[in-house]
């Protein structure tokens, strides 16, 4: 599918020393010419909410930094353009599923574009990738990996149970929870998950040699990695597939486990040497849920008049990796302090701290800490508010050089 148009970064001559990031799982490898990440994408029967912003801003820092480090980034993300909850919303709001995930992937487009996210090389829909989401399998199938259950396939776990990241009772709670069956009688393994679904009543359905119906979720993000990110690739020295696989941290357990153990029963490698994953983000003390019906959309703010910078500055105004909450508060001091860096940058000249650059790369480069590097320009805003510009003319520059620094590193741009 084609992606959003094409963001080209600002060339910066400054030194990026390696990203540390402190993983869930794994290391992060060293850039790289052939630099490998997968984010897990949208299930596209609702908006972008401020959660899905959240995680793919995270992710479009490590894409930015990765490539000013020297890397050349190969960012592959799914689309989940067939599963039980685009199904339910389509019945719920008598919709034509394609036709609800066909506007919904363009509201998330769109989204991301006013966010000025870099988009994916491949940006693949589960429904375009099912000829290889099919033989892969009859790949498992054939060497013995998967059993039948009244027409309907699954794969068996019990090998990779040792790397469960979480203790057995608590996944057989939330893999019930998370589109998991484990009270279904007949399964070897309660933990057992689907791949390919018979089909059943008015659903879609795809032929199959196996049995006409549609895909489980886990193997979808396997088989589209592996797709656009290993086959046919050269992987000497490498002891997974990829190197980064990302997204929130509720994918975890089951969906990044059942992927990385499909990937490993496909290649006989690991999938990915590093594990990236993002917090949730709740609003005015509340988990934001469906559920619930508090999520905030971007689109919403958007057309509400929200400057999608001042969007972009909040969501960054917290670690990545914790969980955080979503006030009308947050959005107003936002859209304060970009009021304050747009004064600065239109001046004709501007103060510049000897390492201003240095220092916000410093942050970055340290677990992602946005928060510091937003201090760090907050700094840099006050102290040329307060100044008079009496200065020495080699302590001013022109403002572009500020600018184009800002949209390159963070993404904001001004």
């Amino acid at each position: 599918m084609k992606t959003w148009p094409r963001v080209d970064l600002p060339v910066l001559a400054q030194t990026f020393p390696k990203l540390k990031l402190k993983c869930t799982l794994g290391s992060l490898p060293a850039p790289s010419s052939d630099w490998r990440m997968y984010v897990c994408g949208i299930t596209p029967y609702d908006a972008t909410h401020l959660g899905h912003a959240a995680t793919y801003l995270t992710f479009d820092l490590i894409n930015r930094y990765q490539k000013y480090a020297g890397g050349e980034v190969n960012f592959v993300e799914n689309i989940t353009d067939i599963d039980d909850p685009l199904l339910e919303r389509a019945n719920r709001d008598n919709q034509n599923w394609e036709e609800l995930a066909h506007d919904q992937i363009s509201l998330f487009a769109e989204d991301m574009q006013s966010l000025r996210v870099l988009p994916p090389k491949y940006f693949t829909p589960v429904t375009s990738a099912m000829n290889q989401i099919q033989d892969a399998i009859l790949a498992l199938h054939r060497s013995g990996k998967t059993y039948e259950l009244e027409g309907d396939l699954y794969f068996q776990i019990e090998p990779f149970l040792d790397a469960l990241p979480i203790p057995l009772e608590e996944a057989l709670r939330i893999f019930g929870e998370r589109g998991g069956d484990p009270l279904r009688v007949g399964k070897m393994n309660p933990l057992d998950p689907l791949l390919w679904l018979r089909h059943r009543n008015d659903e879609p359905k795809w032929e199959f040699e196996l049995g006409a119906g549609r895909p489980g979720w886990h193997l979808e993000c396997s088989v589209i990695a592996l797709e656009h990110l290993y086959n046919g690739r050269e992987n000497k020295n490498r002891a997974s597939t990829i190197d980064l696989q990302g997204g929130g941290c509720d994918l975890i357990f089951p969906h990044h486990f059942m992927s990385a153990a499909l990937a490993k029963a496909l290649t006989g490698l690991e999938f990915a040497s590093s594990y990236v994953h993002t917090g949730m983000v709740g609003l005015d003390g509340e988990k934001m849920s469906k559920s619930k019906g508090n999520l905030v959309f971007v689109s919403k703010l958007l057309a509400s008049g929200v400057d999608p910078m001042v969007i972009r500055y909040a969501l960054l105004n917290s670690h990545y990796a914790q969980d955080r909450m979503w006030t009308d508060d947050l959005l107003v001091l936002a859209n304060e302090k970009v009021a304050r860096i747009r004064q600065v940058l239109s001046r004709n000249e501007v103060l510049m701290e000897g390492d201003l650059f240095d220092r916000l790369i410093g942050a970055l480069s340290n677990d992602l800490d946005t928060v510091e590097a937003l201090q760090i320009l907050d700094e840099w805003t006050k102290l040329n508010l307060e100044s008079n510009l009496d200065a020495s003319p080699e302590s001013l520059v022109k403002p572009g050089e500020i600018s184009r620094f800002i949209d390159g590193l963070l993404g904001l741009t001004f």
